[in-house]
């Protein structure tokens, strides 16, 4: 094999490029300042998944390292995440903390295996009602998880299933705390008010700070890290194996494939976030690779399991940072807080951790996506409401297995719904021709690609390709549709999104020939809306005619 074509880390193809003093400043800055953001997150997932706070600093220091290290994004970051809260809290409550190490051990095998086979894009078949979901649904169950700490409430320990813990919070309601009740809502009024301001404001760490100090010099009777677990030890995160027991192996596998999964599809959307706002493309095997290396350590150091993380990975990127360095400089930014800040942290109230993880579950919720998917018909729309209900009511795992096989039923009754038999008649033939990419001149600042066959989730990924070259293509690009046959809501949402893209550079998107089923999805979707209703022609004759208006 050619060391040429060997995939690298995106760490050593930024440093062989060449690495300047300017670019080292920019990076210390985003990453000592998503450092101080990752800070009462990790923190507050730690808290939420049953574990004390140390362990998702543990987690964010070790897997937030070797993922800007080892990683595939330039810019991703990885942590401890909103994603895993539930699942953590299940292992935990079944099978202690080793129990949890050694899931997160066998996850992290299984990502290596995904990424060094090449397996690493198998996630994109993962359809979009499905992902949103179990997001949607995950949100609910964060925010479940810290009504009890937001409202300062005095119940037995919750239990894991959604419906017996709000029983639970209802029946003790009338325990509430005024004084965590108050500074739980100022914590999330602050977030969204500096939100509002500049999304370069980091709101959680202002509200974590200022909270901290209305308890310490107020003496507010609210309940803290110090009052639950005693504080947050000093000093570098220690190695320790976890013990394994053979007889949990079989047990852990499903818990493990679903930690291993959230894993991939988190990390992996994380990082198409990061190349939209960074203008870079990863490598999703050398991500997942360094995914799978990041959970297999930091159980070692006694932390959660990891992936990339959304609003940090933003925040590094607005921060000003350029290479995996800044990645880098986060972690070691909590570790130094480790080493010399813990004492300190025995003072942070529940409260304002629970009041930012109310945002964070809000955020990933993807909640505006909920309407979009509806109407694109009552399929797509059971799709979605069977993920939701089955990941707030039932299990993470029974959840996404049931919302892959509705999700595949509906890509086979898709593909066996638009074969078709019918006799080749004059009128046919003469409708071709409006449609014929022989028969009609191209204007020179015009680029036609064709999709031929189902565009459904697995195969959108083929549109990275023109994304690719947009800075050569010409001022209009045509997709000609005529020979598509299906597609569904992760299609669409591939379309919609190079029609943004190719308008944010300066150039606009035809769709022309759709067949009767597409014609449907795009109507439902409005999808007229997002492109202009113009630029949706019925065949390429049309569409050359509306083009030659726009280049004129």
């Amino acid at each position: 094999m050619n060391l040429k074509t060997i995939p690298v880390p995106k760490l050593v193809q930024c440093l062989r490029k060449g690495y300047s003093f300017d670019t080292l400043l920019s990076d210390v800055v985003a990453g000592v300042t998503v450092g101080l953001v990752a800070l009462p997150l990790a923190m507050a997932f730690a808290i939420a998944s049953g574990l004390p706070p140390e362990n998702g600093l543990y987690c964010a220091v070790v897997a937030g390292f070797t993922i800007s290290a080892l990683g595939g994004s330039r810019v991703q970051i990885g942590g401890p995440t909103g994603a895993f809260v539930v699942v953590i809290s299940g292992i935990v409550a079944a099978h202690g903390i080793d129990g949890l190490f050694m899931c997160t051990l066998m996850a992290g095998v299984m990502l290596v295996l995904l990424g060094v086979t090449g397996l690493g894009t198998a996630v994109k078949y993962f359809p979009r009602p499905v992902v949103i979901g179990f997001t949607n649904g995950i949100g609910v169950l964060i925010a479940s998880t810290q009504i009890r700490d937001l409202f300062g409430l005095q119940t037995p320990p919750l239990p894991g299933e959604f419906l017996g813990r709000l029983q639970i919070l209802l029946a003790h309601a009338g325990t509430a705390s005024g004084a965590a009740t108050l500074l739980g809502a100022a914590t999330v009024a602050t977030i969204l008010i500096l939100r509002g301001l500049s999304r370069r404001i980091p709101g959680s760490i202002l509200a974590l700070l200022a909270g901290s100090l209305a308890v310490f010099l107020g003496h507010l009777h609210v309940e803290t890290i110090g009052s639950r677990f005693g504080g947050v030890p000093s000093g570098v995160p220690a190695l320790h194996l976890p013990s394994f027991r053979p007889d949990l192996v079989l047990t852990l596998l499903s818990p493990a494939l679903t930690v291993a999964m959230l894993g991939a599809i988190e990390s992996l959307l994380s990082a198409v976030v990061a190349d939209r706002m960074a203008g870079d493309r990863h490598d999703p095997n050398v991500e997942l690779t360094a995914q799978g290396l990041a959970n297999a350590l930091s159980p070692l150091f006694g932390g959660l399991p990891a992936t990339g993380a959304i609003a940090r990975t933003a925040t590094n990127i607005r921060s000003g940072a350029k290479t995996p360095v800044a990645g880098m400089t986060h972690a070691l930014t909590l570790l130094l807080i480790l080493l010399f800040a813990a004492p300190l942290a025995r003072h942070v109230p529940l409260t304002v951790l629970a009041g930012i993880l109310l945002i964070v579950s809000y955020d990933m919720g993807e909640w505006r996506e909920i309407p979009e998917v509806i109407k694109l018909g009552p399929a797509e729309a059971a799709v979605w409401s069977i993920t939701f209900l089955l990941t707030v009511l039932a299990d993470l795992t029974v959840a996404v297995e049931a919302g892959m096989v509705l999700a595949a039923l509906l890509y086979i009754r898709r593909v066996t719904s638009t074969t078709s038999i019918a006799r080749v008649t004059p009128d046919y033939i003469a409708a071709g021709r409006r449609h014929s990419l022989q028969l009609h001149d191209i204007p020179n600042d015009v680029a036609i690609y064709r999709i031929h066959g189902p565009f459904l989730f697995g195969s959108t990924g083929k549109l990275d390709d023109i994304e690719q070259e947009i800075e050569s293509l010409p001022r209009v690009v045509i997709l000609r549709l005529r020979n598509m046959t299906a597609i569904d809501a992760t299609g669409l949402h591939a379309l919609e999104h190079l029609a943004d893209a190719l308008r944010q550079n300066g150039r606009s998107l035809l769709l022309c020939g759709m067949r009767d089923q597409p014609a449907r999805m795009m109507e439902r979707a409005a999808f007229h809306e997002r492109i202009g209703s113009g630029n949706l022609t019925p065949s390429l004759e049309s569409a050359l005619s509306r083009a030659r208006v726009l280049l004129a």
